[in-house]
């Protein structure tokens, strides 16, 4: 007999919303407690999250909204620079001795910024020009961010594109699309930090942590927001070349590479039933491909299967997406795949409608929220993620949301209304140009 398929697939938004406010107004479950330290993290995703669901301004009362806006602004370090928890705060204890257990943080810095965004706060106790100064220390001088820096000037964290990404975006925040150095701040070096992305690539067109490690879908997304962020994406094929480095330097290699992340196996049984073949299917099996339009790449196994058949096979109604290669389809890497993707203008070569029958069928949640795969409980990273490629799908009753920086367009929009930061703006779009650096000086091409 045929199996029964389910009906249409549907958000439940007020299981979401119901999840999300009781992350905002009650303690997180005991499993949270070794994420104390990624606090920041955590409240970016709930206010964010809020937002997307067009329910923050009615899950907080402006006494709350501006409590919780004083607490980011409490781990705001003296010298420039957020910690990413109050917990290495030592207070009226502090000094010269201790201050290295509380360094300022790239991570904490990039969430605690956006949270103060989404809750609407100018930044204007921001501590703009140190933070600048402060993440031109945190890049190595081979061009990679590492995530703080030490008493003695050594730059500690991985070298991977994930601190590059958030460093860029702190940049972007605080002085936008603005290259060289402005009012004697010095800009980080743009071009060696493109080159440790071009190291990074693989291959088969993914990138990967480090030169000849594997392809993951985290780091390609955070390399290729990066290069978004510096406006260092490819050139389109009617842009004449600017002789500026880029990143990305197989376009085709890195589309097919993203693309190919789409798979059929959405949990452990499949990849024992197909041999751990990705995209196997009772219909497709025996022959690689990928999901590109399957109407139009269909296999010959395929065909000959499905011939006198209407409609696809019912297991590829759900079409999951992983990180690499011969993996389960996860939720998060629904995102990690299609914000680059979108950010590379070519959203349109994956099928939607059956990552969002997925998403809604297979690891959305009974309570509101999402699970890492097919019958986990919801996290708050796999929830926040999940939500995002919805809206970036354009999913009715979701608000719009800029893929980049995992906040809504109406958040974004409020960062770039701030008069301080028009202000850093201004002489470039005054003079219709970009400012470079020529030698140690600024200087603005029309």
């Amino acid at each position: 007999m045929a199996p029964t398929l389910p009906s249409d697939a549907q958000l439940n938004y007020p299981r979401h919303i119901k999840y999300w406010r009781r992350n905002l107004k009650t303690l997180l479950p005991h499993f949270y407690t070794s994420n104390d330290s990624n606090r920041m993290l955590l409240a970016l995703f709930t206010v964010s999250a809020l937002d997307i669901l067009g329910d923050l301004d009615s899950a907080l009362s402006v006494e709350e909204r501006q409590g919780h806006i004083d607490w980011v602004y409490a781990c705001q370090l003296p010298h420039g620079g957020f910690r990413p928890w109050p917990g290495s705060n030592f207070g009226l204890r502090t000094n010269d001795e201790n201050k290295r257990w509380d360094p300022p943080h790239i991570p904490g810095t990039f969430f605690a910024l956006l949270t103060l965004v989404v809750l609407g706060d100018d930044l204007e106790k921001v501590k703009r020009r140190e933070i600048l100064e402060w993440l031109v220390r945190v890049q190595r001088p081979e061009g990679s961010f590492g995530e703080t820096v030490g008493h003695d000037g050594f730059v500690h964290g991985g070298n991977d594109s994930r601190f590059g990404f958030m460093a860029t975006a702190i940049r972007y925040i605080l002085r936008g699309d603005l290259t060289g150095p402005y009012e004697g701040v010095p800009d980080i070096d743009v071009d060696n930090f493109v080159t440790c992305v071009r190291e990074a690539e693989c291959y088969d067109g993914g990138l990967s942590e480090a030169p000849y490690h594997e392809a993951h879908g985290g780091f390609t997304c955070c390399a290729i927001a990066a290069l978004y962020f510096l406006d260092r994406l490819p050139l389109s094929p009617l842009q004449k070349p600017d002789g500026v480095i880029r990143g990305i330097t197989n376009l085709p290699h890195t589309l097919r590479w993203l693309v190919s992340r789409q798979t059929a196996t959405l949990d452990t049984d499949d990849g024992l039933d197909t041999l751990n073949d990705e995209t196997d299917t009772s219909e497709t099996c025996h022959d690689a491909h990928s999901f590109v339009k399957l109407g139009a790449f269909i296999s010959t196994q395929a065909e000959t299967s499905m011939k006198g058949t209407p409609h696809p096979h019912f297991e590829l109604q759900w079409v999951g997406v992983n990180g690499r290669c011969n993996k389960v389809a996860d939720t998060c890497y629904a995102y990690w795949v299609s914000a680059p993707l979108k950010l590379l203008g070519y959203m349109d070569i994956i099928e939607q409608a059956p990552i969002r029958k997925w998403l809604l069928d297979k690891t959305q949640h009974i309570v509101g929220g999402f699970g890492k795969v097919t019958g986990d409980p919801p996290d708050m990273y796999h929830s926040f993620l999940g939500l995002m490629v919805l809206a970036m799908f354009g999913e009715p009753g979701l608000q719009s949301v800029d893929e980049a920086l995992c906040i809504t367009n109406r958040a974004k929009e409020h960062l770039e209304s701030l008069p301080w930061r028009k202000k850093i703006l201004g002489d470039v779009e005054q003079n219709g140009g970009s400012i470079r650096l020529v030698g140690d000086k600024a200087q603005i091409d029309t």
